[in-house]
Order: structure tokens, then sequence, then C-alpha cells
């Protein structure tokens, strides 16, 4: 081991190596990668004992490869063909044209936070806090980078001094291992936890927020169960019932519903905005870039004298949206605004009638040895109606080694994410826009001719 870490390549030696004499980064730069993948080799020397050690040149190449995928442009265009349509690996919603192009105006100077007729400083909300209230049916609105930051901030800013109560069947897990409790305690906010896993009674509340038990919480907290279900000897209290209690001890009621649903063209057990609100909910926390089909951020709507001390807290200046997120949330806005049908990428998938699929997935398949047209199920995702399931066609391919021609189809260009189940490989014409048909047909040929090879 001593000998083959003597033996690792010099760094004056592979940064004059040929490899890199003419690639297009600036030398610090391509020191401190050379550094980096320096350290784990002699690491890896170290830990697993290697002894074969490359050349000041052959590292070089290793230097140059990585620095070109370290800086070709990320995140980089995928066809989703998952049949998963908010997929969250894959970016959730999918923008409207009209988002992209809003965000792409926006992404020079703009009049972020300027008045045009007065010259005047202004608010980066002044247009679209109106826009969403009106589309929403709520009295205000404020919004945050993501739904997570919304909840962060309405707990708070409301759950002082004493806390939000919150039921322990509602106490979610989401992706990553991110847990809804520990997100609303983050800023400080005490979660008091009532109730059990699966059973959670008015009683519970009402003894939380007691003023006689010394220190009674300061707000309810109700998490809508959008990425599981629960079923058999379970009870949880009903919003409305929830809103009574809230408003006879005055404490707010805050509903986390995650999906941001407006109900339009979407399945309709999916809870929405509105509907929380009338059923008494004073704040209502969602996303963007689910059912509401636009851009990543969080949206808190609801009574205007808690969303404003909401918008006035020093953490909101923290967890406010760029420039870009939003033009395209105005932009999301408008098409909800719009009469007819909205004209937003999720509405049409779930719009889309099997028989198209049928025939764009019969198409697809014509050229492709060995592939055939399947039906499948395809379904919403992003955390939103667990277990609904939609009717879908697929091209279908059982190939020998059907993972490594979905490896090759994601390192393609464009690269394709498919789904490998059965021992097949599909690929979801639900989740691909209809003019990527073309693309998706010649990435898939392609893969096969690399698999082959």
């Amino acid at each position: 081991m001593t000998e083959a870490l003597a033996r690792l390549p010099k760094m004056d030696r592979v940064l004059d190596a040929p490899a890199l004499a003419a690639v297009a980064w600036r030398r610090e730069v391509i020191r401190r990668v050379a550094e980096t993948l320096l350290a784990q080799l002699r690491a890896r020397v170290r830990e697993r004992g290697d002894t074969a050690v490359p050349s000041a040149e052959e590292f070089a190449r290793s230097v140059a490869a990585r620095l070109d995928a370290l800086f070709d442009r990320h995140p980089t265009r995928v066809l989703n063909a998952t049949g998963v349509l908010l997929h969250t690996n894959l970016g959730r919603a999918p923008w409207s044209r009209d988002a992209i192009e809003a965000a792409i105006a926006a992404a020079g100077a703009c009049d972020l936070e300027v008045e045009l007729g007065s010259g005047q400083r202004g608010s980066r909300f002044a247009w679209l806090r109106p826009a969403l209230a009106a589309v929403i049916g709520a009295e205000d609105v404020h919004v945050v980078n993501n739904n997570a930051a919304a909840l962060l901030l309405a707990c708070t800013v409301l759950g002082q001094p004493g806390g939000v109560v919150l039921s322990h069947g509602q106490m979610v897990e989401i992706g990553d291992g991110f847990r809804v409790a520990t997100m609303a305690a983050a800023g400080g906010c005490r979660i008091v936890g009532v109730g059990s896993t699966n059973r959670t009674h008015a009683t519970d509340y009402e003894a939380a927020l007691d003023p006689a038990r010394g220190a009674p919480a300061s707000a309810i907290l109700w998490v809508h169960l959008s990425n599981f279900e629960q079923h058999g000897y379970v009870a949880e209290v009903a919003l409305p019932q929830l809103a009574a209690i809230a408003r006879a001890r005055g404490v707010p009621l805050i509903a986390d519903l995650g999906s941001g649903s407006l109900g339009e063209g979407l399945p309709p057990r999916e809870p929405t905005i509105a509907s929380y609100l009338e059923q008494g909910a004073d704040l209502v926390l969602a996303s963007g870039d689910k059912l509401l089909g636009g851009p990543q951020a969080g949206i808190i709507a609801g009574r205007a004298a808690l969303v404003e001390p909401l918008r006035r807290h020093p953490m909101a200046r923290a967890l406010r949206p760029d420039k870009v997120t939003l033009a395209a949330l105005h932009a999301t806005a408008t098409a909800h605004a719009r009469r007819g049908a909205i004209a937003l990428p999720l509405h049409r998938m779930v719009g889309l009638d099997p028989a198209q699929l049928q025939a764009r997935a019969a198409a697809v398949a014509a050229a492709i040895p060995g592939a055939t047209v399947a039906a499948c199920e395809a379904t919403i995702g992003g955390g939103s109606l667990p277990g609904d399931a939609m009717p879908s066609v697929a091209v279908r391919l059982e190939h020998g080694s059907p993972s490594a021609l979905a490896r090759q189809l994601r390192l393609g260009t464009p690269a394709v994410v498919g789904r490998v189940e059965g021992g097949a490989l599909w690929l979801d014409l639900r989740t691909v826009e209809p003019d990527d048909d073309a693309a998706l047909q010649a990435a898939l040929q392609q893969a096969l001719d690399r698999v082959a090879r």
C-alpha cells in the first residue's frame, strides 16, 4: 500500500498533462476537482489496498471527464414515461408553455419590486396575491418557496407561545425521511401531540387547549393524509368540528392540504383549498407544483388578519420565492382563471383518452423490434390521491435485461425514464407529451443499439 501511495500521480504533472491542455475550464477549477479526485483515489488505496494506480495522463483524462460532467447543463431534460404524472424525482408538475415563457421573460431585468407607473419601490407579490386569491377564493394569499416553508412559517408565527396541537394519526413522514411534526417545530414551535396513531377525538384537542392545563396550545394543525390511508379501527375529528373547537378557544386552525387541488377536472375525492376554507380552516397550506400544476412554491391562503403577520415575519424574507417562480406561478394562476379547459400539462395528461394513447403507442412500437402495446395504469403521484389509478397504455419490451435497457434510456439524449415491472420495460404514454413521441421512439432505438453492442 505504501508503494502504491508513493506512485500516485503528482499534481503538477496532472495539470500539465495533454488531456487537460485544451479544456475550457480555469486552472484553479481544474486543480480543485483534481485534488478532490486524488483524495478519493488515495482513500481507496488506503481502505481497499488497491495497488493499481493510474498514470498522470490517465488520471488527467478522468479529471477532464469529471469537469465535463460537472459543468454540463443540469438539471437535464427527461422524458417521463413512468406513468406517474407528478413524479417527485422528475420535477413534479411540468410547466405550461405560458409559464415557461413568463419565467424566461422574468429571468433578465423585470419589474419584480418596482411600480412602473410611479417608479417607486413595490412588492414582488403585488400582482400574484390578488390573482391567486381570486382563483382560490381566499381573503388573502402569501407565497413562499415550498409547502414545507409554508408549514414552518405558519407554525412559527401562530404557534407561539403554547405550540400547535397535532394528532398522532397525522404525524406524516414525507419523502427523504422528512416528518411534518419536525418541520413544523423547526422554527421553535412546540408540537403538542394528541390522540393515538389510529384514533383521535375532540376531547383530545379540547384538553390540549384548556387554559387550566397551565400552558395551553396556541393553534391547531390539521394535516391531510395525502400519501397514505388508514382503514379499520380509526377515528379523526372532522375539519368542521375541529374549526368549531378552534373558534370556541379563540385559536387559529391551520390546515396543511399539500396537494394544492383546485378541483378542476381532477379526481373529485381530493379536497380543495377552497373546501378546507369553507369547512372552517383559517389558513390552508398547499404546494404549487402538485395538483395546482405550476412551479415549486408554498401557498398560504386564508384570513387576511392571519396572513399579514406571516408576511411581515423576518422568516418570510428567508423563505420568499424568486422572480422566475413568481412569474411561472402567476402564469399558472392565469390558466386556472380562464374559461374553458385548463391549459396545463397536468390537466391534459389526466384527460387523455386511452384510445388516443393506444394509437400513439402503436405508432411508437411499430418501428421497434420486439415492442408491443399493453394496457396499464397510471397514477397522479406527488403524494396526492394514494391508491387512485387511471387506465393508460404503454410500449412494452421484454428484453434480455430490462434493467440494462432502462439504464441506457436514462443515459441517452434526451434521457427517458420508464419503469421495469414483471420482467419487462414499460414506457407509459400518458406522461409523455405527444410532440415527444418521435424523440421517445428514436431514444428507444438508440438504447437498443447500445445494449446490443
